[in-house]
């Protein structure tokens, strides 16, 4: 009685697989891309603020210009 059993049970479960079971993700769903572009836009406000500050904008300026300065 319980190699029938077994069998039944194998059956069962290559049923189950066969009929996306064992489905694997192929990608976001559209819940993850409006989350993840919100997160991309955040991202990028902040870094646009940190750029655009005073002191930033300073910094890279006086790097450009010893870029620019140098001897070659």
């Amino acid at each position: 009685m319980s190699k029938v059993v077994r069998a039944r049970m194998r059956a069962l479960v290559r049923l189950v697989r066969g009929r996306g079971g064992a489905r694997k993700d192929a990608g976001m769903v559209t819940s993850e891309y409006a989350v993840g572009i919100v997160a991309a836009a955040a991202f990028a406000v902040v870094l646009y603020k940190v750029v655009t500050s005073g002191q930033v904008s300073a910094e890279l300026q006086s790097i450009v210009k010893q870029a620019l300065d140098a001897r070659m």
